[in-house]
């Protein structure tokens, strides 16, 4: 007597509740962003105005810091000044 297997599992997303929670969370995501987009764009200014000490102290060291190349290289081999 054969048994019968279960029939192949597809993707999750695929299934009856896959789609419903799908469905919730797009209506979700597009209620918090229709309502708080102006709460993140006024906050925009103030954060790229935080941003700027993290960055200036993010890219400390690179570059050799800030003016002068003057004085310090040696000339190629080979040549005078």
């Amino acid at each position: 007597m054969p048994t019968e297997q279960p029939p192949p599992a597809g993707p999750w997303f695929l299934s009856r509740s896959g789609l419903v929670l799908l469905a919730f969370l797009v209506i979700a995501g597009f209620f918090v962003v229709t309502e708080h987009t102006a709460h993140v764009l006024g906050a925009l200014p103030w954060l790229l105005l935080l941003a700027c000490p993290l960055l200036h102290f993010l890219h400390r060291g690179h570059g050799g810091g800030h003016g002068g190349h003057g004085g310090s290289a040696r000339p190629p081999e080979g040549e005078d000044r």
